[in-house]
């Protein structure tokens, strides 16, 4: 018997943590919760933090940081998107955080260095002693290049954070791409171990109904998921956010009846491309529509989907600047930092260039212009706003012309979808990733057989 129970034993699923023995004193400004976190996570040595927009996901990064580098003597890499190493450097400083931003190898100093993603290369990883994914996401693609590269780089360096938003529930290659990461296991081990595909689609898999609870145990084992502090039991107090104000403007598109189609009215757009086709006919309509919506005495952010889109704004609205993909890093930069610190009053950019990692309290008003089908990037460019911090209610305009179809129909219906979704892996892990936060309970998921194991009778001569 005692060898099947070392069988046994040897079939866990565990994580040891490989952290800090003893956690050293932490910022006082910490929150009750953020400072829990940030504990468990320099006990865990390895974790990740999927912390809601506005809950303070910086501060306990460099918190977390500021320890690590105390405690063991080794310099720190905090990787985050362009424009938010400033902003992480500010903050850094603000609570009193030795940091600096750098842009290569020659520059890291003692401590804490900041750095974007895009200066990954400049560095020789296996110098620092830990890193930190800020926004980390960026490793949901299964064939990114940042992905790759950061899981092999990363792979002997003791401590590992990775922070960003709750990530989508369903998107289990996201959460199998941080697992890897942070060395937990292999993102097809995962797969292999939890989940089945359905049919001949190897993309689409699922649950398997017996394993569960096993796999929230195991993600609880190495990750906190946090939408807001009443999750892991703590008040919400100060992170009840203002009211979030939708409002949805509808242009007429000109048409005249055709012979070719024969019909008297426009069609709404039902598929992809008749969808970007209608945008494109209607960008003057929208982008006047939206210089007129647009106050003049208080910060806004436009977020366009198509260049004429923002190239239209930018002319029509005084004193607008753009924000490109085609600028260079030190250009995109500054006007970030320049509308962070109140010199630039309107912003005109796309979510997949600023829609990430920003904080931008001081502006209420924001508006896109120009739509696409990803929910995430439309959540997110919401979020830079509306988050802790915000004293005032959040204005969100939505401009569609009205031959795009249900498209902000569709946002909302996804957006339900999320929540729901999102509810339902709280309601998983906060019990599990609250006990473990709180040090009340185990650090890895534990497997506890309670059927007795009994040997057919054909085998019993051989026992």
């Amino acid at each position: 018997m005692g060898k099947y129970e070392d069988f046994l034993a040897g079939k866990k699923i565990s994580d040891p943590a490989t952290g800090l023995a003893t956690v050293p004193e932490l910022p006082a400004e910490l929150f009750d919760f953020q400072r829990d976190v940030t504990t468990w996570a320099l006990r865990r040595g390895r974790a990740a933090l999927f912390a809601g927009t506005g809950l303070g996901k910086s501060f306990m990064e460099l918190a977390w940081a500021q320890a690590v580098h105390n405690e063991t003597g080794k310099d720190i890499l905090h990787l985050a998107p362009l424009a938010v190493s400033a902003q992480l450097e500010r903050e850094a400083h603000k609570f009193g955080i030795p940091a600096r931003q750098i842009r290569f190898s020659p520059e890291v100093g003692p401590g804490i260095n900041i750095t974007n993603y895009q200066k990954v290369d400049h560095f020789d990883l296996s110098h620092f002693g830990g890193v930190i994914l800020d926004e980390s996401s960026i490793l949901k693609s299964a064939d990114g290049k940042y992905r790759t590269k950061l899981i092999d780089a990363c792979a002997d360096i003791p401590f590992r954070l990775a922070a960003t938003a709750t990530p989508a529930p369903n998107d289990f290659m996201e959460l199998g791409n941080h697992a890897e990461f942070l060395g937990v296991m292999s993102y097809t081990d995962m797969l292999a171990t939890f989940f089945t595909h359905d049919g001949g689609d190897t993309q689409k898999w699922r649950l398997k109904g017996h394993a569960e609870n096993e796999f929230w145990k195991w993600m609880a084992s190495w990750a906190v998921m946090i939408r807001k502090p009443s999750d892991l039991g703590y008040e919400d107090g100060k992170y009840d956010l203002p009211p979030l104000i939708q409002k949805q403007h509808i242009v007429a598109a000109d048409y005249a009846p055709s012979m070719d189609t024969g019909l008297l009215f426009p069609m709404e757009a039902r598929t992809m491309s008749e969808r970007l086709g209608a945008r494109r006919d209607t960008v003057g309509e929208r982008v006047a529509m939206a210089a007129r919506i647009t106050p003049t005495d208080r910060p806004f952010v436009w977020w366009c989907n198509l260049n004429a889109e923002s190239e239209g704004l930018t002319k029509a609205i005084r004193g607008a600047v753009e924000v490109r993909g085609s600028d260079d890093e030190a250009s995109k930069e500054r006007k970030l930092i320049d509308f962070s610190e109140g010199r630039i009053r309107v912003l005109v950019t796309k979510p997949s260039i600023c829609g990430f990692g920003m904080n931008w309290q001081h502006c209420a008003d924001t508006g896109f212009v120009g739509l696409n089908d990803s929910f995430e990037q439309v959540f997110q460019s919401i979020r830079r706003f509306w988050r802790f911090g915000q004293d005032k209610p959040v204005n969100v305009h939505f401009i569609a012309a009205e031959t795009e179809g249900a498209v902000v129909a569709n946002l909302r219906r996804k957006e339900a979808d999320a929540d729901r979704m999102a509810a339902s892996m709280v309601m998983h892990m906060a019990d599990l990733s609250s006990q473990a936060v709180r040090g009340t309970v185990r650090v890895v998921p534990d497997y506890n057989p309670t059927q007795p194991m009994v040997l057919p009778s054909f085998l019993e001569a051989f026992a």
